[in-house]
């Protein structure tokens, strides 16, 4: 594999101020799944009964069978989960957002008057509430399309969300692709939303959670009590509350369940965290489009732009072939390397061209230094430098010494070409006159060795340099 899809940076360690509304510390975000009648059986037209997220530990899928059992468990969190939760957020005044499978709510009319009358934004769960990791590209896409059909046949409106949960490698894509939604949720990876580029368009995602979620009362070393659930609740807020105090704002997402949450022994572990929420100030609590909005008009979503993960050979090698002077094999070479959204970056891609420069033979090492031109030199005079390092020359102030000066360097330049064989390296950004006087006189009296250790560092840092001057 030369290209990596996996985008394991994110924001870097700087994520952007979310500037939440009032000031917000944090931003926490309630989520109830209505699943209940969307769920395998073949009543619904499938091949087998439901299997997941039940009180049926270790339950298995019936092939052509009803379960009983299992039905009547979905049942309870239409009958009577859904409008325990109803009058709980209603009472504390907190609008959430319904991940409703289509057919569910199809099945569910007085829940869905429930929902809009509660002012609760009801985003796309998809069609069923199935399994889509060995479903075809075409036939996920079918189903997506039927289920913004139904559902908007069914609640007066599109869905602007979209959360497949039961997903495909292929569902994010396909969402995005469809171009219909404000927002898509079927990831795990951040603590804030984020521009998501596919098929010439970006897409805004807002990560959803699998750890403060009721789904793990139903899963092997999950929550037992609703005193551990609070707890887990409790401590993720407050981490994260502190985190907003101290200047970095983030988003919480609490994942609920009617069938689940929704039972008198555990709603009350719900109950105690809205509590403890309503005691701290400056705490938001949205639903996602309210996030999706505010993220849409605070962070616009950036231009679609060419990443070098995605270039061809010819144009990656056009564009950085010259981040490591007048070596262009470097850019070649480091073409070959697994590529991913990693590598977009200044620093990713920096890496990526050191790589490659590392594990030169020491004559190719050697080469990249004797490609670089002598500081405030002859070529500098003559004009014949690289745009890059007539650029960084001059904001050296190199391209404007006294005639005192220009001597000095042309004294140091030759007797350090001719001690070491290659030219004297310096990133010079940053630095004033003084300062590369006081380091050439300094290395000028190191051993080979380690002055061509120090010239190929300095080399990686000018790389860096001239890449933050291209890339995010």
């Amino acid at each position: 594999m030369s290209r990596y899809p996996r985008d394991m940076i994110g924001y870097g360690g700087e994520p952007p101020f979310a500037d939440w509304p009032g000031g917000a510390r944090v931003a926490v975000q309630f989520v109830l799944n209505y699943e209940e009648g969307g769920e395998n059986c073949i009543l619904h037209g499938d091949a087998a009964s439901e299997a997941f997220l039940s009180e049926i530990v270790g339950a298995a899928a019936w092939p052509g069978m009803r379960h009983w059992n299992m039905e009547s468990i979905y049942e309870y969190g239409a009958r009577a989960g859904f409008w325990r939760l109803r009058d709980l957020f209603v009472a504390n005044d907190i609008p959430v957002t319904i991940y409703g499978v289509a057919s569910a709510l199809a099945r569910s009319p007085v829940q869905v008057a429930a929902m809009q009358e509660a002012g609760w934004e009801i985003a796309s769960h998809g069609l069923k509430w199935v399994e889509y990791k060995d479903a075809t590209r075409e036939a996920e896409a079918a189903d997506m399309a039927e289920a913004i059909r139904l559902h908007t046949e069914v609640t007066g409106e599109a869905p602007r969300g979209w959360y497949t949960g039961r997903c495909s490698a292929n569902t994010v894509d396909l969402a995005t692709e469809t171009g219909a939604f404000a927002y898509v949720s079927d990831t795990y990876d951040d603590d804030l939303p984020y521009w998501r580029a596919h098929a010439g368009r970006q897409q805004l995602i807002i990560p959803y959670t699998l750890d403060a979620n009721d789904m793990r009362f139903a899963t092997p070393q999950g929550f037992n009590s609703s005193d551990q659930f609070f707890a887990y609740l409790r401590d993720a807020f407050d981490t994260l509350y502190a985190e907003g105090e101290a200047g970095s704002p983030k988003m919480m997402s609490i994942g609920l369940h009617c069938r689940l949450i929704g039972r008198p022994g555990r709603i009350t572990a719900l109950r105690r965290f809205i509590e403890h929420i309503r005691a701290h100030d400056g705490v938001w609590t949205p639903r996602r489009i309210d996030i999706a909005e505010h993220w849409a008009a605070r962070h616009p979503a950036p231009e679609v732009a060419e990443a070098p993960s995605t270039m061809t050979r010819e144009a990656f090698v056009a564009r950085f072939g010259s981040i490591f002077e007048h070596s262009p094999w470097i850019a070649e070479r480091a073409f070959d390397l697994e590529l991913g959204p990693e590598r977009d970056t200044a620093r990713g891609l920096a890496n990526a061209l050191a790589r490659k420069f590392r594990s030169a033979s020491e004559a190719e090492r050697l080469g990249v230094l004797t490609a670089h031109p002598d500081l405030a030199g002859k070529l500098a005079a003559a004009k014949r430098l690289t745009a890059e390092s007539t650029a960084e020359q001059a904001g050296a102030g190199l391209d404007a010494l006294t005639d005192a000066e220009r001597a000095r360097f042309t004294e140091l330049n030759d007797a350090y070409v001719a001690k070491f064989g290659f030219p004297y390296i310096i990133a010079v950004r940053g630095l004033t006159k003084d300062d590369i006087l006081a380091a050439f006189e300094t290395r000028i009296g190191n051993d080979r060795d380690t002055e061509f250790a120090t010239a190929c560092a300095q080399v990686e840092r000018i790389a860096l340099l001239r890449l933050r001057d291209m890339l995010p």
